[in-house]
């Protein structure tokens, strides 16, 4: 990387930019998956990854290397998702607890009346995913037993878990943020 590209890129030069980003956008990319679950994971982090450069472009210095500074920038990028991923499971795991042992979410929410909001949420689903997520979360099935099952891969059972609970926890989000109060 030379001084002058970074010079350009300080100065909010964004042809500069973009070479940067053909240079060191697949090293990027490279890095996230070693970490990532999911192709469409990694690409965001990327994504996430140049932006922040660009951002915080007035900060980078030509005397240190810039391989480095852009290594730390991903890494705690994807330190973050892994927080961020961690909480909403946590969330979920709270949520079908509260659910399973008839616990009130809050005290204007009892656990019946969610569980039959979340079968309606189920519903609007695509077909093949509401057969997924209900062999997951209501049989107790693992990925690979309904990977077998469907005669699909383990990554389509995944993507198709990962796609339902997404939309149930924005859901369920709204819900509470609506019924609450």
């Amino acid at each position: 990387m030379s001084k002058a590209l970074i010079n350009r890129i300080k100065q909010g030069d964004e042809r500069a930019f973009s070479i940067l980003y053909h240079q060191y956008s697949h090293t990027v990319f490279n890095f996230c998956q070693l970490y990532m679950r999911s192709q469409a994971d990694a690409e965001e982090v990327v994504q996430e990854v140049f932006v922040k450069v660009w951002e915080s472009r007035a900060f980078i210095r030509e005397d240190q290397s810039f391989k480095g500074f852009l290594f730390m920038v991903t890494r705690n990028l994807i330190f973050d998702k892994f927080r961020k991923r961690q909480r909403q499971e946590t969330f979920e795991l709270t949520v079908l607890q509260a659910m399973e042992e008839g616990y009130d979410i809050e005290d204007e929410i009892e656990a019946s009346d969610l569980s039959q909001y979340i079968d309606t949420l189920i519903t609007n689903l695509p077909p093949r995913c509401q057969e997924i997520f209900n062999l997951s979360r209501k049989k107790h099935l693992t990925h690979k037993e309904i990977a077998v099952q469907l005669d699909l891969s383990e990554k389509t059972i995944e993507n198709q878990i990962t796609k339902a609970l997404k939309f149930l926890r924005k859901s369920l989000l709204l819900f509470m943020l609506f019924s609450v109060g």
